[in-house]
């Protein structure tokens, strides 16, 4: 009982560290078109970064241990563009007049980056947070460099979501709101997976979950990230963010070795 609870404590820390994201963009000025540009761009490569290192390859090795040949590779490609259809369907919902109605800032633009991220994040939270509670409860001090890697570049991804929100709406409260929803995931997913899906839950399904969410990070980063962090900053500001998070990106995955 008592690795039960220290599981699920770390797997908290690591999704509410998001928080710590938003605490960073409420130091800075909303009117900073420099910042917000460099967070999006930090955002972007953290998730390209982990995406196609780190999960992508996780996906192929669970994949090609649990099916023999080539299948393994192919199911993982396959769950990776499902990934960018199912996030581009998403995308489709969202009601166009948001588009239509944006203000010369592009309010409502920056607000529905901010909540597809939220979304996105939220939905790679969830078997994140299923895999920091299985490890922790198998060997608390083996997860502990992952719960510190995951904390590391949850930062960002609270910086990605707060950052927009804060700017289009000036809330502090919604664009903190916001931030706890997407890292909450978290440890909802170790909950929901430890009481429900853990009979079912094996090599084959973290595999195509890791591919599938793979490739939502990366359409997102593309799609929402870049393009939002490249309209507020007409420089290559959004470009050293995204160099800059892949780095601290691959200096946390180093720690999990």
């Amino acid at each position: 009982m008592e690795n039960i609870f220290l599981a699920f404590l770390l797997t908290l820390i690591a999704g509410l560290s998001t928080l710590l994201g938003s605490f960073i963009t409420f130091v800075f000025k909303k009117e900073n078109k420099s910042f917000l540009s460099l967070s999006l761009g930090f955002s972007a490569g953290v998730m390209i970064y982990i995406s196609m290192i780190e999960m992508l390859n996780s996906s192929k090795e669970l994949l090609t241990s649990s099916l023999e040949g080539k299948t393994g590779d192919y199911v993982s490609i396959i769950a990776f563009f499902s990934g960018m259809l199912l996030i581009l369907l998403i995308n489709r919902c969202i009601p166009e007049d948001l588009e239509q109605k944006k203000s010369k800032e592009g309010k409502n633009s920056l607000m529905r980056t901010g909540t597809v991220t939220a979304l996105v994040i939220g939905i790679h939270n969830f078997p994140e947070g299923l895999a920091t509670f299985i490890s922790a409860l198998k060997e608390p001090m083996v997860a502990l460099p992952l719960v510190i890697a995951i904390a590391i570049h949850n930062i960002p991804e609270g910086i990605a979501v707060s950052a927009p929100i804060y700017r289009a709406s000036g809330s502090k409260k919604k664009a903190f709101l916001f931030c706890m929803l997407s890292g909450i995931a978290e440890p909802l997913g170790a909950l929901i997976g430890y009481a429900i899906l853990m009979p079912f839950v094996n090599d084959l399904v973290f595999g195509i979950v890791y591919a599938l969410v793979a490739g939502i990070m990366v359409f997102i980063s593309f799609d929402e990230l870049l393009p939002s962090a490249n309209g507020e900053e007409k420089s290559s500001t959004s470009i050293y963010g995204l160099i800059l998070g892949m780095l601290i990106m691959a200096v946390s995955l180093v720690l999990l070795k």
